[in-house]
């Protein structure tokens, strides 16, 4: 007896001491600013280091991360609702050795979750935090007060904007409506679709000039990706741009972004914190 109680501790202990994925939601102030392309190469891009990754698509019913990689699901996570499914059985294998999980218009559920939903939930995505290095959450365009709850409950949050005015606008008006209800989480800024460097830096120093003004809020940029052909003829082929062509501009700058985020290489001092996911969860959304 005294032996099992023994292995049982150290099971325990050993799962305690996991270490547990980094939560990550993208998101745009607008749509049409290459967000989900964003993310599956930076997804991508961190594979290429080592990284497991996992990428769940959370745009509602507008979900496009299986037709930029040209590959249907099987299984969605409305197969984890109504299907009795497990997030792991709905899991599907993507390139360049990442993980994915489609969304569509099964995640109204995931956004309304009842407590036994939520316990059912809480008891599969542990397992997926201890078996992944990353975690990232491809949000649809613009923030609705369901997705808000979500995007509150993870690590770091990803805003990608590009130059055009309507773009930085939105990008904005998303960070200072984030900023009011959540202070502490970090903020990071990506600019893409820029034709030279300085239009990147200008961008994203206008951007955070405004912040600062008005809201107080600093905000960390993480790079900028070039406006490269190579991105539409990968889109078209239906292959990531890192996997198109790895040489192509775009595809060494989301490389050097992933690189960046991982050595935690920032302009400036910031410490990053782990947050509690399945805890904010209960607390957003269960309101406990």
């Amino acid at each position: 007896m005294n032996d099992q109680a023994e292995n049982l501790r150290r099971r325990l202990e050993a799962r305690q001491n996991q270490s547990m994925a980094r939560t990550i939601a993208v998101l745009s102030g607008k749509g049409g600013v290459g967000k989900s392309n964003f993310s599956l190469n930076f997804s991508i891009a961190l594979s290429k280091r080592g990284k497991r990754v996992l990428i769940f698509d959370m745009d509602i019913g507008m979900g496009n991360i299986d037709i930029l990689i040209g590959q249907h699901s099987t299984y969605s996570i409305i197969d984890f609702f109504e299907n009795d499914c497990s997030l792991k059985d709905i899991i599907t294998e993507g390139p360049g050795n990442i993980s994915i999980i489609t969304g569509g218009t099964g995640l109204t559920n995931l956004f309304s979750l009842d407590e036994e939903s939520y316990t059912r939930f809480n008891e599969e995505f542990s397992s997926l935090l201890a078996n992944y290095d990353y975690i990232l959450f491809d949000m649809g365009a613009g923030i609705t007060r369901d997705s808000m709850k979500f995007m509150l409950c993870v690590d770091e949050l990803f805003v990608i904007t590009t130059p055009e005015p309507t773009s930085i606008m939105d990008a904005y008006s998303a960070m200072k409506y984030i900023h009011s209800v959540n202070k502490e989480i970090p903020l990071f800024l990506v600019c893409n679709r820029v034709f030279t460097s300085k239009d990147g830096k200008e961008t994203i120093k206008r951007l955070q000039n405004a912040l600062v003004k008005f809201l107080g809020l600093e905000t960390v940029v993480l790079g900028y990706l070039p406006d490269d052909r190579t991105v539409s003829r990968a889109v078209t082929k239906q292959i990531p741009f890192i996997l198109f062509d790895s040489k192509a501009n775009v595809s060494k700058a989301i490389a050097d972004i992933a690189s960046r985020y991982e050595n935690h290489s920032f302009e400036g001092e910031l410490t990053l914190q782990k947050s509690d996911f399945l805890r904010n969860m209960k607390r957003y959304f269960l309101g406990k």
